[in-house]
């Protein structure tokens, strides 16, 4: 068999066909097709990243909601204005069911804390040191914020086991309109 210029001719017309589709039409597509993988990853990168900050928003919304159902909580243990009268009338009984001695009660005047008044309280009881921690642990145990920033405990020489303590107990309640001035 013998190979004549035509058929050289079309041996190579028929393999440049394949060479020249690949050049000019598979290449192209390919990287076109590569371009749209990339593009593809990197949305579904971006839709990973969005899922994730989405589960944390809701769970913020669910810290929020809990947060606002403690702060509620907080309040509701905080009595009005009106009713700093009957918290200093349960730690006088406090006091008397602890076997202790209410000698003095003085009222500062109110100050404003945050968004709610501190209503600071100069109290002296006197009686068995026992009673007194009791009285501590009975006052924490009540349904109102107070808190006690100071406190002087001195021993009595007179009995054994007595003592004095002179303090300022700070009861929180919810102010008034016009009283926060």
């Amino acid at each position: 068999m013998r190979f004549g210029f035509r058929e050289i001719v079309f041996l190579i017309v028929l393999l440049a066909v394949p060479v020249a589709s690949y050049w000019f039409v598979f290449r192209p597509q390919n990287k076109e097709i590569e371009r749209a993988r990339q593009e593809i990853a990197q949305k579904e990168a971006m839709l990973r990243k969005l899922a994730q900050v989405t589960s944390q928003s809701e769970d913020l919304a669910a810290l929020n909601t809990e947060i606002a159902e403690a702060i509620s909580m907080i309040e509701a243990q905080l009595p009005s204005a009106k009713e700093v009268d009957v918290v200093l009338a349960q730690v006088a009984a406090l006091a008397e069911e602890n076997k202790l001695s209410l000698e003095k009660v003085k009222s500062d005047k109110p100050v404003a804390a945050a968004a709610y008044m501190e209503q600071p309280l100069k109290m002296v009881i006197t009686g068995d040191f026992d009673g007194f921690y009791s009285f501590l642990l009975d006052l924490e145990k009540l349904d109102r914020i107070t808190r006690m920033p100071d406190v002087d405990i001195e021993r009595s020489r007179d009995v054994d086991g007595a003592m004095e303590a002179e303090f300022t107990l700070s009861i929180y309640f919810e102010a008034d309109e016009g009283a926060r001035s």
